[in-house]
């Protein structure tokens, strides 16, 4: 069976592709438009099709829309409720009107694809398959999810058992973790439905002030959902007119973060006693919280805990499509890994560096090239192999420098263009991780979790060690990974560290780099000495011919 999953109307739009009950493909239609969670100036700010990824993971597996068994469309208009339209306006028809047209609007932007195969999928269900189908230890596990909202509610807990899903709990709008921390985020001059990890950041450098009356505004009910009273930002911690954070901004951004935990915390074991599960899986945009999940495993009834990596709203085109699969009593494989976009062959490569008349060597050993460069704390810009699908850098578009050097994250950030109370990441190999974080889980391939680092090691990472001594760590094994495996192999025997910073291939507001050209782009326009891209390395010293 071939399943087309499509997200297209919140915000990060993209398409996934399963071919009998296997994920083939999956992207972001922002690496290819270029705007950032596939967002347009009001009134476009949403509902944006998948054009282009779509036709990219058709053509990755030889595939025209005439070839498809059925298009699952993470969204289900038919259960929004018209009192709802006080959520967001006259936005809420207009979105609903647009979601029952898409059959449609697909069929357009796909010629030849039948509109009567589209599907509607809700968006919770989509979330849950996302995670609980695609989990790697097979098909029976708890599914906790948690977001800003979907047609009518904003969170789903519940049971898979042989593939189908058993919904257990549902917590209706407008009370919604997700989407108090979007107003949270928006009232600390960040963008809504963006910038919540800076705001998770931001909390790090706080106190909880306010714990006890968050505790009082959103509390849990014993039928697994929560509610969530009003909430006056203002009176809390009222915005400067500079726009500047203080510590107030920072304390309130604490108090939030806490109770998030909390009653993340809190329904997790409601779920566990409701469902006997040994495995718990997550997905939602709030899945993305990496503190509150290191609290579910370190402190939560579950012996395993699993995140979609692509939690967000991209990854229900990859559940959509998973979920419609096991309908049709088609077992769906576990997801195999998030490297599901695309990739270039060293051809194709040269071919772009040659045209954009550019210096380049070809390295008897590219991970050994870079390993010397990062060992002589030069900032690397790595493009291998097929891209990520999710919002964190995994090692195939990602930036790298040394970890023993303090200075290097102000300098990342720099490079970046982004606030510094932002951390960066450490990549550490899979088989050295225990000696230097614990708390969290390892491995860690996803960059989901946070772990403490070990006392002993946070004077020799610096660079990788947030303010509150933690790290959200990527761990690599190199039997999966042998080419990033090498390049911390080769650094670890030249500088005694098992560990690479690792931060995303992009600059502020742009979305990662995917393609070869957005590679050189940002190389030629950031303060990167070296670029790694395939085979082929350029230094800064030679961009011109």
């Amino acid at each position: 069976m071939r399943v087309l999953g499509i997200n297209a109307i919140f915000h990060d739009p993209a398409a996934a592709l399963v071919v009998d009950g296997r994920v083939v493909a999956a992207a972001e239609e922002e690496r290819f438009s270029r705007r950032k969670h596939g967002k347009r100036p009001v009134p476009f700010s949403a509902w944006e099709l998948p054009e282009q990824s779509a036709r990219w993971c058709l053509a990755k597996a030889g595939l025209t829309p005439s070839d498809l068994d059925a298009v699952a469309y993470s969204y289900d208009p038919g259960l929004v409720e018209p009192g709802q339209q006080g959520l967001d306006g006259d936005w809420e028809e207009l979105r609903t009107n647009y979601a029952r047209r898409a059959p449609r609007f697909l069929a357009t932007a796909l010629p030849g694809l039948d509109p009567g195969i589209v599907r509607f999928v809700p968006h919770h269900m989509a979330h849950a398959a996302s995670a609980g189908l695609a989990a790697p230890f097979g098909a029976d596990s708890a599914v906790l999810v948690a977001d800003g909202r979907g047609e009518c509610a904003s969170h789903l807990g519940g049971s898979y058992r042989d593939g189908q899903l058993e919904v257990l709990a549902s917590q209706r709008l407008p009370h919604s973790l997700g989407l108090m921390y979007e107003s949270l985020t928006e009232h600390l001059g960040f963008l809504r439905s963006s910038d919540e990890y800076k705001v998770m950041a931001l909390a790090s450098y706080g106190t909880p002030a306010h714990a006890d009356l968050f505790r009082e505004l959103v509390r849990t009910t014993d039928e697994g959902g929560f509610h969530i009273e009003p909430i006056d930002w203002n009176a809390l911690a009222k915005r400067r007119e500079s726009g500047e954070l203080g510590p107030e901004h920072a304390d309130l951004a604490a108090s939030v973060q806490l109770r998030v935990e909390e009653v993340l915390l809190e329904l997790a074991r409601w779920l566990h006693e409701a469902t006997g599960h040994r495995r718990l899986t997550m997905a939602g945009g709030v899945a993305l919280n990496c503190v509150a999940n290191t609290r579910i495993h370190a402190e939560g009834p579950f012996e395993e805990v699993w995140v979609q990596p692509a939690a967000g709203d991209a990854g229900t085109a990859l559940g959509a499509a998973l979920h419609v699969t096991a309908t049709e009593d088609a077992p769906a494989a576990p997801m195999p890994g998030a490297d599901l976009g695309r990739e270039f062959s060293a051809e194709e490569i040269r071919q772009c560096l040659e045209t954009a008349n550019l210096v380049y060597t070809e390295p008897a050993d590219i991970a050994v090239t870079v390993a010397e460069a990062l060992a002589d704390d030069q900032v690397v810009a790595w493009f291998q192999g097929r891209a990520e699908y999710g919002p964190r850098a995994l090692g195939r578009r990602s930036l790298l420098a040394h970890p023993g050097r303090a200075e290097n994250l102000a300098r990342l950030n720099d490079v970046k263009g982004r606030e510094q109370f932002r951390p960066v990441a450490p990549m550490v190999l899979a088989d050295r991780a225990a000696e230097l974080f614990e708390r969290g889980p390892i491995p860690s391939p996803h960059m989901l979790f946070v772990h403490d680092v070990r006392p002993e090691w946070r004077e020799r990472i610096p660079a990788v060690v947030h303010v509150d001594g933690t790290a959200r760590i990527q761990t690599v094994d190199p039997e999966q990974d042998p080419l990033m495996g090498r390049v911390l192999r080769e650094f670890a025997a030249r500088t005694g560290l098992p560990v690479v910073v690792n931060t995303s291939l992009n600059t502020a507001g742009r979305p990662m780099v995917d393609d070869p050209r957005d590679a050189l782009e940002c190389f030629g326009s950031a303060p990167i000495d070296l670029l790694a891209i395939g085979p082929f390395a350029l230094r800064r010293k030679g961009l011109s011919g």
